[in-house]
């Protein structure tokens, strides 16, 4: 009998190796290489080219406009909505609500009238059909598939001649003539490589779920992002209604889009205006607490930032960051002790982003280090006051794009003053700035300092 081969693949890149290593050596990656079958891939016969070159001008691009898919939210993020022939991977943890928001996606298609085949890979028909009452999904013209088997999945294209396919995981599905297990490296590559294919034969759009790994990127070699259209990443923690959605990659319009939604009962339901829900439970004159308007993509936020200092009997004081980047709060400790006297080292220091988003940006950076001073001296930022600006090492207070657009979210939710860089653009109506040319200027002008026991 002879010995089946098995060599170890890379996730990330793909690259084989002949035994296991620590490290990958096409990519660097560590703990990436998982062993499999060496199954041979049959080289394609030599043909003409399928379609003949022509001038870009000549190009007709009528069939790739996109159609709405129903959900506003997910509009925005795609730009319009599904591309014929597009496909489309949604990542995101187990419980976020992919499935979920993947159902009434295929219901709301269907009730214009598109032929939706749903492949279930994960779950059996009845528990699909038990979720789409529950989400008032019950469609005639939505068809549910349990199939795995990818050759049986294709052949149900022929027989529905569907108008969009959604398949629900990609991770599930394999080829029997690849012989590896399903999962796998090349299980993967080579099924979601024949999936699309077919989409763009057949000009038909398509929707995969992907898993993700622990540490939140999307499982399987890292060319499977390369061989779809558009990336969706589905974020949300589980103790929270609100759920994000962010296009990591998508070839047919922007990816600065950010679409959220709330978790109920009756499904995924578009946030129209996420600012008012995040600051819906918001008290005032608390020390510690300042707003900041960021901007996500085009869509400016108001969220609530809260810091607490107390007391630490540790060598290392705690430095503990919800929503927020550890390093920037790190930074910005550093530099209100250099520049306006405040000292943390002997303060554990809480930062939190209310809600469950996560801000990255620099622009949050004036209200976190106004937010540190506020809580260590006990004197609340007025309730009315936002604040925005990126705080360099030096203290200076440098400005963030879309400053107008910011304040004017601001204005329409009643904010009445705002902390900017000096020479900020001029407000819309309804709101007054308060111009500090650094850290320790804004901290004098609020008067947050007055209330400490010893001055900074």
């Amino acid at each position: 009998m002879a010995r089946v081969k098995t060599v170890h693949r890379c996730t990330e890149c793909g690259a084989s190796h002949p035994k296991w290593a620590g490290r990958c050596d096409g990519c660097g990656e560590w703990n990436t290489l998982v062993e499999e079958l060496d199954v041979p891939v049959a080289a394609s016969p030599v043909a003409g080219p399928s379609v003949p070159a022509a001038p870009i001008t000549q190009i007709d691009i009528s069939e790739w406009s996109a159609e709405p898919t129903g959900l506003p939210e997910l509009d925005r993020v795609l730009d319009g909505g599904l591309v014929a022939g597009s496909v489309t991977l949604v990542g995101g943890e187990p419980g976020v609500g992919k499935s979920t928001l993947l159902l009434q996606l295929a219901a709301a298609r269907a009730r214009v009238g598109s032929r939706v085949l749903y492949v279930s890979a994960e779950e059996s028909l009845q528990q699909v059909r038990l979720r789409a009452e529950r989400l008032d999904a019950l469609v005639e013209t939505l068809w549910l598939a349990s199939e795995t088997d990818l050759p049986a999945l294709v052949t149900q294209f022929d027989e529905v001649k569907p108008d969009l396919v959604v398949v629900d995981s990609i991770q599930t599905v394999f080829d029997p003539e690849l012989g590896s297990a399903p999962g796998s490296v090349v299980q993967v590559r080579e099924c979601t490589h024949r999936l699309v294919r077919e989409a763009k034969v057949r000009a038909l759009p398509m929707l995969l779920v992907g898993h993700v790994t622990k540490e939140g990127g999307l499982a399987g070699p890292r060319v499977l992002e390369h061989l779809v259209d558009t990336v969706l990443a589905f974020e949300g923690e589980r103790h929270h209604a609100l759920r994000l959605l962010r296009a990591v990659k998508h070839r047919f319009g922007s990816t600065q889009e950010l679409g959220l939604f709330e978790m109920t009962e009756a499904g995924m339901e578009g946030v129209p205006d996420p600012s008012r829900l995040f600051l819906h439970d918001r008290r005032d004159q608390v020390p510690g607490s300042v707003v900041v308007p960021t901007m996500e993509g085009h869509r400016p936020l108001l969220v609530e930032l809260q810091t607490l200092t107390v007391g630490s009997k540790l060598p290392s004081p705690r430095r503990s960051a919800q929503g927020l980047d550890q390093g920037r709060l790190s930074l910005l400790l550093a530099v209100l002790q250099s520049r306006t006297g405040l000292d943390a080292s002997e303060l554990d220091v809480y930062a939190l982003a209310v809600g469950g988003v996560k801000i990255t940006e620099p622009g949050a950076d004036l209200a976190l280090a106004l937010a540190l001073v506020s809580s260590t001296s006990g004197v609340a930022v007025p309730s009315d006051v936002v604040a925005c600006g990126e705080v360099g090492l030096g203290g200076e207070i440098r400005q963030v794009g879309l400053m107008p657009r910011r304040l004017a979210e601001a204005a329409r939710l009643g904010f009445k003053r705002a902390v900017v860089p000096e020479k900020a653009p001029d407000p819309p109506p309804g709101i007054t700035l308060i111009r500090a040319c650094d850290i320790a200027d804004a901290v004098r002008q609020l008067g947050l300092a007055s209330g400490a026991e010893e001055p900074f």
